[in-house]
Order: structure tokens, then C-alpha cells, then sequence
């Protein structure tokens, strides 16, 4: 399964290159460092959230959050406790 943080690298990238942006554009456009631009790229999971979204509103891009079952909900309704019910 391919994780949340791939799928932000795989669209950050693809959408810079396909604006024919180098790292360094995109750095300088979102007023990030290029280095945090490569980490973004490579999916480092402990990027800054404020400097992400800058750089998903450079390129046109945003981030949309969905509900869908928690592992913490999961886990509930996997165990089969008494008084809680299974989604």
C-alpha cells in the first residue's frame, strides 16, 4: 500500500517537472530551500506542514483531508468489545 507521504512526493514531483521547474524554481517560488523541496521529493515523513502547503500552492496543488476508519476504530470493532459497535 502505498502511503500518503508517497503520494505527495509522486505528485510534487511529477507536477514540478511537468511545469519544467527545477528544484531550485520551485525552492525560490514557494520561499522554501531547495533542500526541503528534495525532501518533499524523496517522501521524508518529517517535513513542516506550513512549508509543504506553500509548495503544494505553488504548483497548484492542494492537500484534502477525508475521513475514513481510524486503526485506532479498526482495532474497536476487531475486538468485539461489548457495548461498542462495528462501523
Amino acid at each position: 500500500m502505498t502511503s500518503a507521504i508517497d503520494l505527495v512526493a509522486t505528485e510534487v514531483r511529477a507536477r514540478r517537472t511537468s511545469l519544467r521547474l527545477t528544484q531550485r524554481d520551485l525552492a525560490d517560488m514557494a520561499g522554501v530551500s531547495e533542500r526541503f523541496v528534495r525532501f518533499v521529493e524523496r517522501g521524508k515523513p518529517s517535513v513542516q506542514l506550513d512549508s509543504l502547503l506553500a509548495v503544494l500552492d505553488t504548483l497548484g496543488l492542494e492537500l484534502r483531508i477525508a475521513d475514513r476508519a481510524s486503526q485506532a476504530e479498526r482495532s474497536l470493532s476487531g475486538q468485539g468489545r461489548s457495548g461498542s459497535e462495528a462501523p
